[in-house]
């Protein structure tokens, strides 16, 4: 009998032993993927750094803490505090992040500084089969700010949230193409350069054609493949709504054979003329939302063809080909 119980201490002392053995490997194979991302050049490809890096949540967890994150892209070099990333073991494609702000964004190339806080930013990240099963981000108290010369308010809001879903009936294994629904939603948004305050805004799209698999997105024939699996963009509804006004918007869009976009977006709205005056002038106000019919309302169609967009039948703007 003891001769056994000795036995079965040795393995599980062995097991111990490997377990620990694995997991510390793994850490140092984490950390040591996350510093190459350093050595990238930041045009071709992101550049990602952190001013401290750890990796712990031993013995079940791997918890990464990057603090003073760095994200340099073309012009664009974004700064954060207290990014933190943790994937259990027993639950690998599931991430949970969090990040303690607030996050820095400067444009070297217009020399635009803004910055954005919050009191708390959660958000998670769940793949099945390398699909977007469901990812969401959720702030409070966010305040978005103009740091370029002192710190001026943009807008605010005491909560916004983001939510991406699968949408498995569109999913199609043969073209090996998916579809996600995206949901944002702002509540009491503030924007003193609009008069906007308790403002509701709310976001439904959903985006078919895309790869079913996302280790696919970063590929740069990705616009082209959207493209010719017919991926669309629909626009569900966009709403704004605040004591005085009310936008409301919904349509659909899609790349051409040509890279360039294709489709229409219908604007409805009240009070909304009103607001944007300082932002954008006649005619282009009256070609955006159209003219109000006699109950003050606006209603408008914008259309998107062969590189163009048009008001109704009039051309107002060019966008060239995106691929």
């Amino acid at each position: 009998m003891k001769k056994r119980i000795i036995i079965l201490g040795s393995f599980v002392l062995a097991v111990l032993a490997l377990w620990s053995l694995a997991w510390f490997v793994l850490a140092g194979l984490v950390k040591q993927q996350i510093t190459a991302q350093a050595q990238a050049d930041g045009t071709t490809a992101p550049q990602i750094s952190c001013g401290t890096l750890t990796v712990g949540g031993f013995p079940f967890r791997f918890d990464v803490d990057c603090d003073q994150a760095r994200l340099v892209s073309g012009d664009s070099i974004v700064a954060l505090r207290g990014l933190r990333a943790s994937v259990r073991i027993y639950a690998p494609t599931h991430v949970l992040a969090s990040a303690l702000g607030p996050l820095q964004l400067t444009d070297t190339f217009t020399g635009s500084r803004n910055q954005l806080s919050w009191s708390g930013l959660e958000a998670s990240l769940r793949l099945a089969d390398w699909r977007i099963a469901r990812a969401s981000v959720s702030a409070r108290d966010i305040i978005w700010s103009d740091t370029l010369v002192g710190e001026s308010l943009i807008a605010q809001a005491p909560l916004a949230e983001l939510h991406l879903f699968d949408i498995p009936e569109q999913h199609d294994a043969a073209r090996r193409t998916t579809a996600l629904a995206g949901y944002l939603l702002a509540s009491d948004l503030a924007y003193p350069g609009l008069t906007l305050s308790d403002t509701n805004a709310e976001l439904q799209v959903e985006l078919s054609g895309l790869p079913d698999d996302v280790r696919n997105w970063g590929e740069p024939d990705l616009l082209p493949r959207l493209q010719a699996a017919d991926g669309q963009l629909r626009l569900v509804a966009i709403r704004g709504t605040d004591a005085s006004a009310t936008l409301d918007a919904s349509g659909a869009l899609m790349l051409d054979p040509q890279g360039q976009l294709d489709g229409q977006i219908s604007i409805s709205s009240t009070g909304v003329a009103e607001r944007i005056g300082p932002l954008l002038e006649e005619p282009w106000r009256t070609l955006v939302l159209g003219t109000p019919a006699t109950d003050g309302s606006y209603a408008n169609q914008l259309n998107f063809r062969a590189g163009g967009v048009f008001s109704g039948l009039v051309p107002i703007a060019a966008i060239g080909p995106l691929y």
